[in-house]
């Protein structure tokens, strides 16, 4: 998807969404400067993957663009041609702006170790899960109860980094949409979903 991006560049774009059915390709876009989004759309093909019909999609107006580029000799000229092709909408910016997800950003193998699951870690209990947990593994694993002390150790090494963690946690930013392929006018990427 990355490498489509040239015709997005040349339309000026600033945010676009890419989704699909399975009888069309949809991209929807929002030019800088405007408050209108243009939605193209391409018939999907029998047993072809939804990239491949997004690419031919890319290609066809792409060709548009080189078209009247040529023909005028004017970029400005040649993205409003391909503009008019689209059906505008003039709704929310929401449809293409992304939602922004905060995600706990915690590396490492503490979270098998003591087995929690990382939506754990958005709990306001985390606390309380992490001390719960350590308590099922020390029953498991301490080494008076016949478990491996070095299995033990790292029990504990986890609890602690959890701990710690849970005292001052960090998070990054996600941003794209659950259900469409994003694009960031910004970064010039196009981004996967998010997972809800």
């Amino acid at each position: 998807m990355d490498m489509r991006t040239g015709l997005i560049q040349a339309l000026n774009i600033r945010y676009a969404t890419f989704y699909f059915s399975d009888a069309f390709i949809v991209m929807d876009m929002l030019p800088y400067g405007t408050r209108e989004i243009f939605s193209f759309f391409y018939p999907r093909s029998p047993g072809r993957v939804p990239a491949e019909d997004f690419s031919d999609m890319a290609d066809t107006l792409g060709d548009s663009w080189w078209g009247e580029k040529r023909r005028t000799n004017k970029r400005y000229l040649a993205s409003r041609f391909v503009l008019e092709q689209a059906i505008r909408n003039r709704i929310c910016e929401s449809g293409v702006k992304p939602l922004s997800k905060h995600i706990p950003n915690f590396k490492g193998k503490s979270l098998s170790f003591l087995n929690i699951d990382r939506s754990d870690l958005d709990s306001p209990d985390l606390g309380q899960i992490i001390k719960n947990a350590y308590r099922r593994q020390a029953k498991l694993h301490h080494p008076d109860l016949g478990g491996d002390a070095d299995t033990f150790r790292r029990i504990h090494q986890a609890y602690e980094e959890l701990l710690c963690w849970s005292k001052n946690p960090t998070f990054r930013r996600r941003r794209g949409f659950p259900d469409k392929w994003f694009y960031d006018g910004s970064t010039n990427k196009w981004i996967q979903p998010i997972l809800p």
